[in-house]
């Protein structure tokens, strides 16, 4: 994973600002999967922002040419990226298509939707990296439709071991605004959190799923 330490500090704050990303040590939210979190993420928050969602744009298209150089298309995963992917995709003057979890029922039975051909240089969008899976399974369908994923850029990691074995797995490089460490730093920095309750947000990031369960 691929970040910059200056753009990594300064987008944690922004969030942590528009409670975008929560942290609650003492009252554990319940995600989807069943874990127990000390911290829940939902960055399509920022898009009720002007400013913030100019800034990430702004991040996001300035270090796309950066990392992989100017690709053909921009690509979204659905839901959560299609918006900030449709900003990135105007302010590069490039294509934008997005990317469905799972082929539609009916009609076409797309996955990927938008006009992609064969060969052409993709860099995925997407908002928030967990394990990477559903991230993943979405550069598998742009592979699937010939496209050639040069990379996929997001806007937070948690920074699972298992999500780095998984990119690396997939030979996909993974550039991300900010992540798990500069949330930290900055959520103690600006008192949004206490040191002590610190230890309990780096003890959940190293087993996730078992954190919080009694036994």
């Amino acid at each position: 994973m691929i970040f910059n330490k200056d753009t990594a500090e300064k987008t944690a704050e922004l969030l942590l600002q528009i409670n975008a990303i929560k942290l609650n040590p003492g009252n554990p939210f319940t995600w989807a999967s069943g874990w127990k979190s000390p911290i829940y993420c939902d960055n399509r928050i920022t898009l009720s922002f002007p400013l913030i969602r100019n800034y990430i744009r702004d991040e996001f298209s300035k270090n796309i040419e950066k990392q992989y150089g100017r690709p053909d298309v921009i690509a979204g995963v659905a839901t959560g990226a299609i918006g900030i992917g449709i900003l990135v995709a105007e302010s590069l003057g490039l294509p934008f298509v997005y990317v469905r979890p799972e082929p539609k029922k009916h009609g076409r039975l797309n996955q990927v939707e938008g006009f992609l051909q064969k060969g052409q240089n993709v860099v995925v969008i997407e908002d928030l990296i967990s394990t990477g899976n559903s991230s993943l399974l979405a550069v598998e369908a742009l592979r699937a439709a010939g496209a050639n994923v040069k990379g996929m850029v997001a806007i937070f990691s948690y920074g699972f071991k298992v999500a780095d074995e998984n990119f690396k797995k997939a030979n996909v490089e993974l550039f991300t605004l900010s992540n798990y460490e500069n949330l930290l730093h900055e959520a103690v920095a600006k008192r949004y959190i206490t040191e002590d309750e610190i230890q309990a947000l780096q003890e959940w990031r190293i087993s996730p799923s078992t954190w919080g369960v009694e036994v």
